[in-house]
């Protein structure tokens, strides 16, 4: 019977390896978005149009990625998020020929309905991946920026700046999930 636990361990181990493998990488692209779209985000061109495209097809792939690995309704909903993130990218291909407010308007919708997915996929795997506080995190923002996008989409004075600050800080929770990952990682080689 020790033996089986210890074979689970390890597999969960080389699941939690993967994992922190996806959200470093996750992270750092996020972070780096965030640096590409400050500097480009002055006005709604074809590039920021580009970019804003790109950032829930990073989401597509994270997801897709992320639920290969995954069971049942965690499965379920990183599947559903990245179906989800597909249409915000044609939405906001979309809203980036209109105006800035479109634009923040689809990017919040998409962000509250992201994060909510995020959260539950956080609590629900808690029991394999230990601590998910940056992502229980993540997902809370997002939601909450979600909000606060769709509300800056009616105010007059609308900077497309702020999704770059929201990328980075969802760039930098995914990378502190990574280090705990491989923290853990380490705990558990150690214990066997």
């Amino acid at each position: 019977m020790e033996g089986t636990a210890q074979q689970c361990e390890m597999l969960r181990c080389i699941a939690t390896t993967a994992t922190q493998r996806l959200f470093l990488t996750r992270g750092l692209v996020a972070i780096a978005w965030g640096v590409v779209f400050a500097i480009a985000s002055d006005s709604l061109t074809t590039g920021v149009g580009v970019l804003l495209v790109l950032y829930p097809l990073i989401d597509v792939v994270g997801n897709l990625l992320d639920g290969r690995s995954q069971h049942g309704s965690a499965r379920q909903l990183l599947l559903g998020n990245a179906a989800f993130s597909v249409l915000a990218a044609v939405a906001l291909g979309v809203a980036a020929t209109g105006s800035v407010a479109d634009v923040l308007a689809v990017f919040g919708v998409w962000a509250g309905v992201s994060g909510a997915a995020q959260l539950v996929v956080a609590l629900r795997r808690r029991s394999v991946f230990g601590s998910q506080w940056p992502l229980l995190l993540a997902g809370g923002v997002s939601v909450i920026a979600g909000v606060v996008f769709i509300a800056a989409a009616a105010a007059d004075s609308t900077k497309l700046r702020m999704l770059a600050i929201y990328a980075a800080i969802g760039g930098v929770e995914f990378v502190i999930q990574a280090w705990l990952l491989a923290r853990r990682t380490d705990q558990v080689a150690e214990a066997t």
